[in-house]
Formats: C-alpha cells, sequence, structure tokens
C-alpha cells in the first residue's frame, strides 16, 4: 500500500511540476489551453451541470470536504499507530492535494497565466492623466443619472434564467465582432445558500468543478446583471479579477436592457471613485458633491445590505462612499483597482 501511494505521488508531482512549469508560458497556454482545451472542458462541465436547478458544484466541494474530514478522523480514531501508519497518512494526505491541484489547473486555473485579457480585446494599458480620471466619473455620474430617471429598482426583479438569457444575447452578439464572448450552454444558478454567501461578503463565484457560475440573489438587485455578466466571464477562461470586471462591463453595458446598463455603469463608477479617493483626495468631495441624492440612495443601499450581512465589506462601502470617514487600512488599494480603471479610461478615450 505504502508503495503504491510513493509512486504515486511520483506521478502526481511529475505532472504538477509540468502544469506548473506550462504556466510560464503565457503565449503557449492562450494558444493550447485556453484556446483549445478548455472550450471543450468548460462546455462539457456546463451542459451537464445547466441539466439541474441547483448549484451542483457546491455539492461536489461538500463531498471533498467530507472525504478529507473523514480520513483525519479515522487516522486520529486508531488507536496504535507505527511509523508506516504516518508515512501512509502524509502521503495520502499529499497526493489528495496534489490530485486538487492537477484538477483546478487542468478544470480553469491555467488561465491565471494566459496573456492579458485587454490586449486580446485591444484596449491600450495607457497611462491616464488626472483629467481623464476625473471626465471618467463625470461620464459614469451622468450616464446614472439618466437611466436612474427611467427605471424603478424597486420593482424589477430577475431570475437566473432570465439573467443568463440576456447576458448570453449580449455575449453572443459581441462575438459576431470578437469571437472571444462566443457563450454556449449557459449554465447560471443562484448560491444554495445566499445567507452563508452574504456572511462572507461573496457577491458570485465560479466552480470549476462543475462549471456553474453562482450569483448571490440576496444581492441589491441593481448590482445583480453585472455580476451576472462578470461571473459568466469566469466561465470563458477570464480568470483574473479585473479582467472579469472589464469583460463583465463591456457585456453589460452593450445590453439592450437598461438595468443591465445601470447596472455596468454603478459598479465601474464604484472603482473609479475608489481611485480618486486614493489617488486625488482632494478631488474626492467635490466629486461626490456632484452625485444626484437618488443615486447616493443606491449607494447607501448598498452599504446598509452589507452592514447587515457582512461588516467588513459594510466598512469597505463606508470608505469608499462616506464622505465623511476617511479611507483606513486599505491595504491593496490601488494595487486592486488600478487596471479596472486603466482600461476603463481608454476604453472611453473618446467619451472622455
Amino acid at each position: 500500500m505504502l508503495q503504491k501511494k510513493t509512486k504515486l505521488l511520483v506521478v502526481l508531482l511529475v505532472v504538477s511540476v509540468a502544469i506548473f512549469s506550462f504556466g510560464f508560458f503565457p503565449n503557449a497556454v492562450e494558444t493550447y489551453y485556453s484556446n483549445q482545451f478548455y472550450p471543450v472542458v468548460s462546455t462539457i462541465l456546463r451542459g451537464i451541470s445547466s441539466f439541474l436547478p441547483f448549484a451542483v458544484g457546491d455539492f461536489l466541494y461538500l463531498i471533498l470536504i467530507l472525504v478529507a474530514i473523514k480520513s483525519i478522523v479515522f487516522f486520529s480514531s486508531k488507536q496504535r499507530k507505527i511509523k508506516a501508519d504516518y508515512a501512509n497518512f502524509v502521503l495520502k494526505c499529499v497526493n489528495f492535494l496534489l490530485l486538487i491541484y492537477i484538477s483546478f489547473k487542468l478544470l480553469w486555473g491555467l488561465n491565471y497565466s494566459r496573456p492579458r485579457i485587454n490586449e486580446q480585446l485591444q484596449i491600450s494599458n495607457e497611462p491616464y492623466q488626472k483629467e481623464q480620471l476625473i471626465n471618467l466619473s463625470t461620464f459614469f455620474i451622468k450616464k446614472l443619472s439618466t437611466l436612474n430617471k427611467s427605471i424603478d429598482t424597486s420593482q424589477f426583479e430577475y431570475d437566473p434564467e432570465e439573467l443568463a438569457g440576456i447576458a448570453t444575447d449580449t455575449y453572443n452578439r459581441l462575438a459576431e465582432q470578437q469571437p472571444f464572448f462566443t457563450y454556449k450552454y449557459p449554465s447560471v444558478k443562484p448560491v444554495n445558500n445566499s445567507w452563508l454567501v452574504s456572511k462572507m461578503g461573496i457577491e458570485g463565484y465560479y466552480n470549476p468543478l462543475s462549471g456553474e457560475a453562482n450569483i448571490n440573489q440576496k444581492l441589491p438587485v441593481f448590482v445583480i446583471p453585472f455580476v451576472t455578466c462578470h461571473e459568466i466571464a469566469h466561465q470563458l477562461g477570464v480568470a483574473k479579477e479585473d479582467e472579469a470586471n472589464l469583460v463583465g462591463y463591456i457585456v453589460a453595458a452593450n445590453t439592450d436592457n437598461t438595468e443591465f446598463k445601470f447596472s455596468a455603469y454603478y459598479n465601474m463608477l464604484r472603482y473609479v471613485l475608489v481611485e480618486i479617493r486614493l489617488k486625488y483626495p482632494e478631488d474626492y468631495n467635490n466629486i461626490v458633491a456632484k452625485i444626484p441624492a437618488s443615486l447616493m440612495e443606491k449607494f447607501n443601499t448598498e452599504k446598509e445590505f452589507w452592514a447587515k450581512y457582512n461588516g467588513a465589506m459594510s466598512v469597505y462601502m463606508s470608505k469608499t462612499f462616506d464622505q465623511i470617514l476617511k479611507l483606513n487600512n486599505q491595504h491593496k488599494g490601488i494595487k486592486s483597482y488600478q487596471d479596472i480603471v486603466l482600461w476603463l479610461v481608454n476604453y472611453h478615450k473618446k467619451d472622455l
């Protein structure tokens, strides 16, 4: 038994090192994994999971956790342990972790190593000027103010199928100009436990085991459309959060649906305001003062939502949108938002 586990360890280590090394070649990852292997795997997973109305991946995670707990409990309950028992248990744990690593990388994780998605979408990394950033905030505020007059967010509500339908139609319409956006076999589902997910401060997540995009339906309704487009971007192999934000924004902003457009502009305005608060605090209050009261209500609604479920997210919302509180302990700060804001400025350069 010990000998078999040792041989398996060697095989898994070799495969893991090969996958890890492959990640150092972004163009090869893009060509052979992101454009060939991954689309087949993810389409199959979505095709299978789409037949069931609940989030299958959550149960797969639960099974893995239970298997791990069972192994630990079984080993701990064994009264007399010899050296071979300890060695066997350690090998079993290492092999299990290596299998998880290999599965994650092959099912989705290698997409982290592909070239930046803005290159494929032909959006430059040209540094922006302060005036452009300020103008971008004005651009979003004007868009939101206009849209806010034509919608009543207290009245509209989406089920996952409707969300997926609107987003899918737009993804495939954009695919006519850029094949990257092609999206087949939608699998967008509500999370199984929205209360727990809200407590964890999660808006949505992609499950590599099942290929599902899971949406937190408890979120304020004006946030959900963008989150849906964001999570679908993950399904298409956009792994990094800032890149998924970019793709999700482009799709949501290009729908024919007013609520989706509002959600896109609203979520991007958040990032722009954070960037201004971090880099140009002297201009922040003047900009926030220009935001109509009806629009500020949306920010307050979201802040109250996170205050109810997740204190850390509530603090984040307060520090981002409240004119009185000072910005403290934002360790990720500029690093978290700089790329998406940079791309937004370049994407909207003609509008600014």
